[in-house]
């Protein structure tokens, strides 16, 4: 009995995009994903936890840079109200910093798993709005940090007085500055969902031109409510940020209106609720031709006659 080796097919990329695996191989795929993926975080989370120092404290320094928060010695002190809360946050703040260290690996395996699902036109657009997105956040987490401070400040302001001394949590502290990045940061990807409209053909750019006022309404009561403290600066500055990037966005969508043409449809100047005009010229029409007679339906078709037979002298009797 001869024993040889197997021929190795195609990988499941490779597969996939022929479009000839089985559920399984499904299934294997993305096992092996989940685990690039997680073994990446694993290897991000080691990093996390040697920086989690020096990013706690730049996520201090909104309030450690304020003068009502120094003691008379200058030191910035915060509180933990647990044994634990102190580990606990480092840790927390360590898989952060994980998760972004290891992204580059744990979105692209992410992309390589539904990609080969995906047509040339949808792959062009992910890549495009990916582009966007991170740019995007980062600002948004940049703008939420100037705001903490601020806010901060008008809250000290407002409650510091006489012989109280404010002194914060370090668990609920933190907390609170990570929740406002996360908000305001996802909050700056909403021009992207304004392109993704305009980009599937959902809504053109005079219509999102059409909405502005709408839109402004929406990102000053947004920002109302998202931002922490009373005073109106953080509020504007939320809402003036998000306006101008809505428009930013409609820009994009004219030039993309543009370069496909939309807008030069044969009724796009009437309006939804009026009638389209019609041509009503009529032509002239020449004379018909003649018709030939043809035989009545259900007569009888002509029989020719039948051919003479010829006859020899010797058949006659």
């Amino acid at each position: 009995m001869a024993f040889g080796l197997k021929k190795r097919g195609p990988s499941t990329f490779e597969r996939a995009a022929d479009g000839s695996m089985t559920l399984i191989e499904h299934f294997r795929e993305l096992r092996t994903r989940l685990f690039r993926a997680s073994l990446a975080i694993l290897v991000g989370f080691g990093f996390g936890v040697w920086l989690s120092g020096r990013v706690l404290h730049v996520l201090q320094m909104p309030y450690c840079n304020l003068p009502k928060a120094r003691l008379a010695n200058g030191d910035c002190n915060f509180v933990q109200l647990g044994p634990a809360d102190l580990f606990l946050l480092q840790m927390k703040v360590a898989l952060w910093v994980g998760l972004i260290i290891a992204a580059p690996v744990w979105l692209y395996q992410l992309w390589a798993f539904i990609a080969p699902g995906l047509h040339r036109h949808e792959r062009r657009y992910a890549y495009f709005f990916t582009a966007l997105a991170a740019p995007l956040f980062a600002a948004g987490a940049v703008l939420a940090f100037f705001v903490t401070s601020k806010g901060l400040e008008f809250l000290l302001n407002v409650s510091g007085g006489g012989d109280v001394t404010t002194t914060l949590d370090i668990t609920r502290y933190i907390g609170f500055v990570t929740n406002l990045i996360l908000l305001f940061g996802v909050a700056f990807e909403f021009p992207l969902i304004v392109l993704m409209l305009n980009f599937v053909g959902l809504a053109s750019a005079k219509r999102l031109l059409g909405w502005w006022r709408v839109a402004i309404f929406v990102f000053f009561a947004f920002s109302a409510v998202v931002t922490p403290t009373p005073d109106p600066f953080g509020m504007t500055a939320l809402a003036i940020c998000l306006s101008a990037l809505y428009f930013g966005a409609v820009a994009v969508a004219f030039l993309n209106d543009r370069r496909r043409g939309r807008g030069r449809e044969l009724y796009a100047d009437v309006a939804d609720d009026e009638v389209s005009p019609l041509d009503l010229s009529v032509e002239p029409v020449g004379a018909a031709g003649g018709v030939e007679a043809s035989a009545p339906i259900g007569a009888p078709e002509p029989v020719a006659a039948p051919a003479p037979i010829e006859r020899r002298y010797d058949d006659m009797t």
